[in-house]
């Protein structure tokens, strides 16, 4: 019997009786039919085909899922997934997590920058320079206590604004470590005509003046450094303003905590009353 030249399919001799066509013709169609599906073996809208190692048969790749690629693995198409798939977040980065494959980096917070960390990009806090802000908390009532303080920066900046007390003028203090012992401090103010000091008290933000209770014109900033060392004293310094009945002063002093623990906690209150509104905002210096 003689076959066709490009899939071998079986037709009659020239020479063959007519008796033996239609089955001859019935061989020749199971042939085609069988070559065809081979050749079209997809199933599923979206579906491709190629070669596959067999002569005359292909292989069906499905459709893949939205935002893939096409690709090659292993010497045959493949979806796999693009940038686009593997970002899902407003900010995230792209990297290579193994030769050929991209993995996501997510946004990282505020202030932060970018390292490496076992060979992989990385976010995490800025080594040197620059201010975090690690919490604002309101004022009210006898004492606010901000605990738990992060120990992993040089140094501390705690800055009061729109302190006001319901029953009374006061001074407002912070006692480290919530211990009123440990603070020795000295200094004046634009309104002193001699220099005061308090010693084994608290960080007084003003040493010899009481301020308005009613004015939110009040405004302190303090930074204790080395605050989360273990040496013997932590040198800090106070700076700001506020408002008496009369007119409003300046003052600036100066200090040390005198302690070799680390400070892991602030203990504001106010000398007298209870404090009504006000802000703290507790900043990591690097």
């Amino acid at each position: 019997m003689a076959t066709t030249t490009n899939y071998g399919w079986t037709t009659p001799d020239d020479t063959s009786l007519v008796k033996d066509g239609a089955s001859a013709i019935r061989t020749l169609g199971s042939s085609v039919d069988t070559t065809t599906k081979n050749l079209n073996p997809s199933t599923t809208l979206g579906d491709l085909e190629f070669r596959s190692s067999t002569s005359n048969v292909n292989t069906r790749l499905g459709i893949g899922s939205s935002g893939q690629n096409l690709t090659v693995v292993a010497g045959a198409p493949s979806w796999a997934a693009s940038a686009t798939s593997v970002l899902t977040t407003t900010g995230d980065t792209l990297y290579a997590s193994a030769a050929n494959t991209l993995a996501r980096l997510g946004i990282g917070t505020t202030g932060q920058v970018l390292t490496v960390a076992a060979g992989l990009p990385s976010w995490a806090t800025s080594a040197s320079g620059g201010m975090t802000l690690l919490s604002t908390t309101s004022l009210t009532g006898a004492t606010v206590t901000l605990s738990a303080i992060d120990q992993t920066y040089t140094d501390l900046k705690i800055i009061i604004v729109g302190l006001t007390n319901a029953t009374a003028n006061n001074q407002i203090r912070i006692a480290p470590n919530s211990s009123t012992t440990i603070s020795s401090q000295s200094g004046g103010d634009d309104n002193a005509t001699d220099f005061r000091r308090a010693v084994g008290s608290y960080i007084f933000m003003q040493l010899n003046t009481d301020q308005q209770r009613t004015s939110a014109n009040n405004a302190y900033e303090t930074t204790i450094s080395r605050y989360a060392s273990s040496d013997v004293a932590k040198p800090f310094i106070v700076s700001g303003g506020f408002t008496t009945a009369s007119f409003a002063i300046g003052t600036i002093y100066g200090g040390m905590v005198l302690t070799t623990s680390a400070i892991t906690s602030l203990q504001i209150s106010a000398a007298g009353g209870n404090m009504s509104t006000g802000t703290v905002y507790l900043y990591g210096v690097k």
